[in-house]
Order: C-alpha cells, then structure tokens, then sequence
C-alpha cells in the first residue's frame, strides 16, 4: 500500500536537521528514523502518521483534535505512547510541526 508522499515530504522537512536520520519502510508505510529511533511513520493507505511520544504526556496527546490510540490491527492497540494522527489534522503546518516537535522531544530523553 502507498504512503501520502506530501506528508512524507513535509515530515521530511521537519525532520532533515537532525542528526542521523533515515527512512525506513516499516508498519506498511515510511518510517523516519532519528538516532536509530522511530519518531514518525507517514501510514500505508495514505494520510495518518503514527508517532512515538513521552507516555507521560499520553493522555495530553490524545486530547488533541485527530489524535486517536494506535493499533496494530483492529482492536490491537499499541499501548500508551503510540498514537496515530489522521489526515484531516494535519493539513496544517502548524498542526504537523506540532507532532513533529512532539516526537522529537520524546526521542531526544
């Protein structure tokens, strides 16, 4: 399944000035990859990221417009931490850079 390429590109963007940063496929989409730590993953099927946050500011995240619990195949949630975004709230570049500094102060403790 193909990956939102614009929300791959963005994400890119966002994430370029970091040190050691890949792309990886992973979760059926395009993962990046800082220090050897997945931040982000613009979702197979187009349009969600799934992002990796502080699982202390768990219940935060997911009070935020778009953000739900991500699974790992329905009804399989991935657990505090893991949450993915859809499409409809990220069409904003503030909302993404929102998620994106989010993940990277998670990656960064």
């Amino acid at each position: 399944m193909a990956y939102d390429a614009e929300l791959a590109d963005r994400v890119r963007a966002l994430v370029s000035h970091e040190k050691n940063v890949r792309e990886v496929q992973m979760f059926g989409g395009l993962a990046f990859m800082v220090d050897e730590k997945m931040v982000a993953c613009v979702s197979g099927g187009g349009g969600a990221l799934l992002v990796r946050v502080s699982r202390s500011r768990d219940a935060e995240y997911l009070g935020v417009a778009g953000a739900r619990r991500a699974e790992m195949g329905k009804g399989r949630s991935m657990g505090e931490g893991w949450i993915t975004v859809d499409e409809d709230a990220l069409t904003e570049d503030s909302a993404l850079h929102f998620w994106i500094d989010a993940v990277l102060e998670y990656n960064a403790e």
